[in-house]
């Protein structure tokens, strides 16, 4: 009973995004996926999404499907968007493809002996 109780009410008008930043999110969601395409081989998809939360705010997540191995995703903090975080992001986002990639090799390498 008590996990169905939405303590916090229902979301205000305050809460819908504008058009302004949805627009803003999306340019992070971009400039996240083409830093993080740089750092990958051209093997690796990069893509970005855009949905409504259940609070009514925006939700933004980046993911990667190395050529083997399962998708690497991470979701954008939208407060905490700035350069120094774009470039952390694409970076780690890339780091977990590769070893996404490394370790579903492995794995087919192991099994296949």
């Amino acid at each position: 009973m008590h996990g169905n109780t939405p303590y916090a009410g229902s979301p205000t008008a305050d809460a819908q995004p504008t058009p302004e930043r949805r627009r803003t999110l999306r340019r992070e969601l971009a400039s996240v996926a083409a830093s993080t395409r740089e750092l990958l081989s051209d093997e690796f998809v990069v893509g970005g999404e855009i949905s409504d939360g259940d609070d009514g705010s925006l939700r933004a997540t980046i993911a990667v499907q190395p050529p083997v191995g399962s998708v690497v995703s991470a979701g954008i903090d939208p407060e905490n968007a700035d350069a120094d975080a774009v470039d952390s992001l694409a970076r780690d986002l890339a780091a977990s493809a590769v070893f996404e990639a490394k370790h579903a090799t492995r794995d087919t390498h192991s099994s296949a002996s």
